[in-house]
């Protein structure tokens, strides 16, 4: 992953463990001291809450554990690779495309930035500039031209 994508995560774990946790141990608090545990539904639904906020928490840890950073600019400048931003023209409606490959945590689709390990990413790693390019992706054949390849 980004520099930009581990610092993402890093923040929403913080924002988890210093807002959204405190909140629910509060909760579980109150409903211990309203006293019957077994019949108590508000301890039982902070319970579950706490255990899924500390599951999501482990998890993004465990990414973070196992990513390895990698700097875009230190790859081949003329390829498609990780972390590369490419101008892509289809060319069933001649209709330019922007996206950046991105590792997991970081995709927004909306803003174009798509999982290195997409079908469509996929299809576009190791092209170059001038380059057609032919993915099969579920809703049939796409068919691609590399426009422009940066690194920002």
């Amino acid at each position: 992953m980004t520099r930009e994508g581990y610092n993402k995560l890093r923040a929403e774990i913080d924002r988890m463990e210093t807002e959204e946790m405190p909140v629910i141990l509060e909760r579980l608090a109150n409903a211990r001291a309203e006293g019957d545990l077994k019949e108590n539904a508000e301890y039982h639904g902070a319970r579950e809450s706490q255990g899924l906020l500390q599951a999501r928490i482990n998890e993004l840890k465990s990414k973070l554990a196992n990513a390895s950073i990698i700097d875009p600019s230190t790859m081949p400048q003329n390829e498609v690779r990780f972390g590369a931003t490419i101008l892509v023209r289809r060319l069933k409606n001649n209709r330019k495309e922007e996206y950046t490959l991105v590792g997991a945590g970081e995709e927004d689709y909306d803003a174009g930035k798509i999982l290195v390990t997409s079908p469509l990413a996929q299809g576009f790693l190791g092209k170059k500039v001038g380059e057609k390019v032919e993915i099969e992706v579920p809703a049939g054949l796409l068919e691609f031209e590399v426009l422009e390849v940066r690194y920002e």
